[in-house]
């Protein structure tokens, strides 16, 4: 991996674990540094991709154009000469398609309840005249409200005369295709659409698919004919709209519009689906507008102007997080300037360069690092600011996690000047209310810990910054070489083949038995970083036990207490599935194979600890290949296992 790459996005980007992986792409959690807010971000190679780039380019220009509450929205676009980044809301709830299989089926009034989230989705979709042609729970992603939203627009289509215009080209997943579409006959897009949603109804309603088969021939013709089993469980009024949907000829099945008061999804409720966009881009929300004008000093008019372009570029992204946080009730505020209050550019901080410099050394290895809680509250100042006309002031409001203070910079001493003075000349403000870092010679635990978390310099911890605090000589780095070496030094070379992870028992040894004093500071801030870039490598071990997590839908619980026996018993299993894995801890990343070798699925199982309620259980994540292959093997693996 080039560092080059990855420039761009660690100006406005905290990086965090990988959430999700694809055959071409790899999706990252991440954290919008100036809004606050967790991101979703989908890294994908160019040369990877192949012949699926104008795919990735279809998505990034359908979703530009779409802007709707079920709909996952996309922030900013970055592309470099090998990579493309894109910056999207993050759904912390997952795939809809493992909310089902957890539950086996979902009720009536829950299915009705998702179901008209998605008729709203595609209502809004085909309103702009696209069809989605790739409607199935893995792209449907459950967000922190419980709200869906819909994903994967690379095979959409925007027919130039209309929706109404016919298509020709064959796409999307066999189990959800229409019948025309298996014929190879013209079809309409919306029409095809429909029917894919019945499919979906019926796996929300039923747990299974109405047409499935392990040969895609004998597949094709079950939906050829168009008939499927109706469960006993099957109400009279799901039987009817799925019957109305799931119809072989196109111009028998119901419409959409049909769909948004249908007495089905009416029922319970006193008003048809609203499928319109409660976002809608050409309406911009004007307490936004002034929070980033504020920011950028400009005029609200220059920066509405900028933000119309929709070039999805930070300044967008930075206005749709904001929106969002405004959605869900928090403050409409930025965490920080991008230059300070005399006009100089914010230098990037210690860990983001040792970060960088950690990179370069790396060379061409994917990024899976995260960084934990860390902040890099300077790296904005890296960016280019959007210039406008306007008189900038001499203090800027920081806004930090919702509270709102005036802060003066950091004293910059002249000789023959007092600390006070330095700091009353910098700041333009009475020193006295803003006592940023505590007096020489005070101990730690007299240190007021509130007031040092609320100012800007948060680069040591408040531990250290009682020591940095009288020095009135700047720690300089180290040369580049040496910084280099440093961190070559502590780069463990057994996990080189999937991430850039920095060992700190190697630092420990290394380093600090040495007693190098040329260091001082610069060696506790890395050692901070270091923390922070290092997962802990007994994490998952067999001294430190499984991860302790919280009962979740993707996590199976078993009536085994010793979650090595459980593991032990996976492990005895996969091997009679055909289901070939690589242990890592309690983690076993699995796959299966074709006859002629090629990888057809991948998927994690981990036993894990519950806390709620104690238990030892099995959690579970599909990575590549066929969902519900994927769920009748995974149910298979279990169900042979004594658990």
């Amino acid at each position: 991996m080039a560092v080059d790459d990855y420039e761009e996005l660690l100006k406005y980007y905290e990086i965090h674990e990988t959430v999700g992986t694809g055959g071409f792409a790899k999706v990252k959690l991440a954290r919008h540094l100036l809004t606050g807010e967790q991101v979703a971000i989908k890294i994908m190679d160019k040369l990877a991709l192949g012949d699926d780039l104008p795919r990735i380019k279809t998505e990034i220009e359908a979703m530009k154009s779409l802007s709707h509450q079920n709909i996952c929205r996309l922030y900013h676009v970055i592309e470099t000469p090998k990579k493309i980044f894109m910056v999207l809301e993050y759904c912390p709830g997952g795939e809809l398609f493992d909310y089902i299989i957890a539950k086996d089926r979902l009720a009536e009034e829950e299915a009705r309840i998702f179901f008209r989230q998605i008729v709203a989705a595609i209502a809004y979709v085909h309103s702009q005249g696209y069809a989605h042609r790739d409607l199935k729970p893995e792209n449907l992603l459950i967000d922190a409200e419980h709200n869906l939203k819909l994903i994967d627009f690379g095979l959409c289509a925007k027919p130039l005369g209309g929706l109404d215009y016919h298509l020709s080209t064959c796409c999307g997943s066999p189990a959800y295709a229409a019948p025309e579409l298996i014929q190879g006959k013209a079809y309409i897009g919306s029409e095809a659409d429909i029917w894919s949603m019945g499919v979906l109804l019926y796996a929300l309603l039923c747990g299974f698919l109405p047409f499935d088969d392990d040969n895609v021939m004998v597949l094709y013709k079950k939906i050829v004919r168009g008939k499927y089993e109706t469960p006993k469980w099957l109400l009279p009024g799901s039987v009817l709209l799925l019957h109305q949907m799931l119809q072989v000829d196109p111009k028998k099945r119901i419409m959409v519009k049909h769909l948004l008061n249908h007495p089905w999804l009416m029922h319970g409720y006193s008003f048809a689906v609203q499928w319109q966009s409660k976002y809608p881009l050409g309406r911009l929300d004007e307490d936004c507008i002034t929070e980033l004008s504020v920011h950028h000093k400009c005029s609200r008019e220059s920066m509405a102007d900028v933000i119309s372009e929709w070039k999805y570029d930070h300044v967008s992204a930075t206005y749709l997080l904001l929106q969002s946080k405004k959605a869900r009730g928090k403050p409409v505020r930025l965490r920080i300037p991008n230059v300070t209050a005399e006009g100089a550019s914010i230098t990037p901080s210690r860990e983001q360069k040792f970060f960088k410099k950690a990179l370069s050394y790396e060379g061409d290895l994917e990024m899976t690092c995260g960084f934990g809680s860390m902040e890099f509250l300077a790296s904005y100042g890296e960016s280019q600011p959007v210039f406008c006309n306007t008189p900038t002031t001499k203090q800027p409001q920081l806004f930090l996690d919702g509270e709102e203070f005036t802060s003066p910079l950091l004293p910059v001493q002249r000789k023959g000047a007092s600390k006070k003075q330095a700091n009353k000349e910098n700041s333009g403000a009475k020193p006295e209310p803003f006592v940023l870092l505590p007096p020489p010679n005070t101990p730690p635990w007299a240190v007021n810990e509130k007031r040092l978390l609320t100012t800007p310099n948060r680069a040591l911890p408040p531990e250290e910054t009682s020591q940095a605090a009288p020095s009135e000589t700047p720690v300089k780095l180290p040369p580049p070489t040496r910084l280099c070496e440093l961190a070559a030094g502590v780069i463990s070379p057994e996990r080189r083949c999937r991430s850039v992870e920095v060992d700190l028992n190697h630092l420990e040894s290394g380093q600090k038995k040495k007693g190098t004093k040329m260091f001082g500071s610069l060696e506790r801030g890395l050692d901070k970083v270091i923390t922070m870039l290092t997962p802990n490598k007994k994490k998952g071990s067999a001294k430190e036990g499984p991860r302790k997590l919280k009962a979740h839908y993707n996590v199976t619980t078993t009536n085994l207490l010793n979650p090595d026996e459980l593991l032990k018993e996976i492990i005895a299993v996969l091997p009679k599935k055909q289901v070939e894995y690589v242990q890592k801890g309690y983690k076993l990343k699995c796959q299966t194979q074709s006859d002629f070798g090629k990888v057809t699925m991948q998927f994690e199982l981990e036993v894990c600890q519950l806390s709620k309620p104690e238990a030892v259980g099995i959690r579970r994540q599909r990575l590549k290949g066929d969902a519900w292959v994927y769920k009748r093997l995974v149910e298979d693996i279990l169900c042979s296992c004594k658990l």
